[in-house]
C-alpha cells in the first residue's frame, strides 16, 4: 500500500486487518464466525471483506503480517508471537487468542547428549529463527556455527546439523526424526497486534477497542459453561459457596416455594471436581450448558 493509500485510509478511519495464511487460518477465521463476523470471499481471494463494517482486509503468511504491520502498512493483524520477537518489531499486542500454542525449542539427537548436556565442542545449529538462534547460542555461550533452514528443519540432524531451533507443539515431529528436545527459547500463539500508530487516533482506537471486545468474549466463554442446578432454601448457601462463577450466582425462586434455581457460568475445566461437590451437597437436576460470549 502506497504513503496516499495508507494516509487515505487513516482519513476514513478504516482499520487495515491482516488476516493469516496457512495453519493459523482455520482457528482465527473460526474465532472470528464465534464473534458474529464472517470472512466473505472465494477460496482463493487474497483480499476477502468482513461482515463487521469499518475494516480493510488482506491475507497475509504471518511472518509477513508482522513485517506489515511494524512497517505501518497493515493496522492491526493476527500473527505468532515467535515471529514478533524473531523480526524484533515493534508492535502493541492486543490480544492472545491461545490458538496455535508451541514451544521454540533446541532439539538434538540424544545420542549428542553428555550427561543431558550438549558437548562443549564447536557445533551446527539450523533454524529458520536466525535471530532467536544466534541469541540462545550467545545466552547459553554455545560455541556454534548458525544455519539458516528453510523449512523441514528436523532432517537437518546428524548429517547437516549437530542442533536445531524450531517450533513444536507436541514434540511429536521431532521424536519421529530421532530427536530430543534440550531446552526451550521461549512459548508463542497466535496473537493480535496492532501498530502502535493506530492506537494514537481516538476513533481508530475505538474501533479497535470493540473488535478486541468482541474476540475475548469468545474466549472467555470457551473458557466458561453455564452450570444451573435446583437447591433447596436449606441447601443454597452450601452450594453457592462451591460455585467460582465470574461475580455472584444469579439465584430465582422455584414456582410454589419449592426452592431456589442457582446459575454461574463456571470455568469448564472444573466441572470434573465441581459437578459431584454440587451433588453432594444437596444440589438437583443440574444442566451444564454451552456458552456463546460473556462480556463482563
Amino acid at each position: 500500500m502506497s504513503q496516499t493509500q495508507t494516509k487515505g485510509a487513516e482519513e476514513q478511519g478504516v482499520l487495515r486487518l491482516g488476516l493469516p495464511k496457512g495453519s493459523m487460518q482455520e482457528g482465527v477465521f473460526r474465532l472470528l464466525a464465534e464473534a458474529g463476523v464472517h470472512v466473505r470471499g472465494g477460496a482463493r481471494s487474497y483480499r476477502p471483506t468482513l461482515s463487521l463494517p469499518g475494516f480493510e482486509t488482506k491475507i497475509l503468511k504471518p511472518q509477513n503480517i508482522v513485517e506489515m504491520l511494524h512497517l505501518g502498512s497493515r493496522d492491526l493483524g493476527f500473527a505468532g508471537a515467535d515471529w514478533v520477537a524473531e523480526l524484533a518489531a515493534e508492535l502493541v499486542e492486543l490480544l492472545d487468542t491461545g490458538l496455535d500454542p508451541v514451544g521454540i525449542v533446541a532439539a538434538v539427537p540424544r545420542a549428542l547428549l553428555v550427561d543431558g548436556q550438549l558437548p562443549t565442542r564447536r557445533l551446527v545449529v539450523a533454524s529458520e529463527y536466525e535471530r532467536l538462534t544466534r541469541r540462545w547460542i550467545a545466552a547459553r555461550g554455545l560455541d556454534a556455527t548458525f544455519v539458516r533452514s528453510y523449512g523441514a528443519t528436523e532432517v537437518f540432524p546428524p548429517d547437516d546439523a549437530d542442533c536445531i531451533v524450531d517450533n513444536s507443539a507436541t514434540g511429536s515431529t521431532l521424536r519421529e526424526n530421532g530427536l530430543t528436545i534440550c531446552d526451550e527459547l521461549m512459548r508463542s500463539s497466535t496473537r493480535l497486534y496492532a501498530h502502535p500508530r493506530v492506537l494514537d487516533d481516538p476513533q481508530r482506537a475505538a474501533a479497535v477497542e470493540r473488535f478486541v471486545l468482541l474476540l475475548r468474549s469468545v474466549l472467555e466463554a470457551r473458557r466458561r459453561v453455564m452450570v444451573e442446578v435446583n437447591v433447596t432454601a436449606e441447601v443454597l448457601e452450601a452450594v453457592v459457596a462451591v460455585l467460582p462463577c465470574l461475580r455472584e450466582p444469579t439465584i430465582a425462586p422455584l414456582h410454589g416455594a419449592a426452592g431456589f434455581a442457582v446459575k454461574a457460568a463456571v470455568p469448564r475445566d472444573e466441572l470434573p471436581r465441581l459437578i459431584p461437590e454440587i451433588k453432594a451437597r444437596g444440589g438437583t437436576d443440574i444442566v451444564v450448558t454451552q456458552l456463546a460470549q460473556i462480556v463482563p
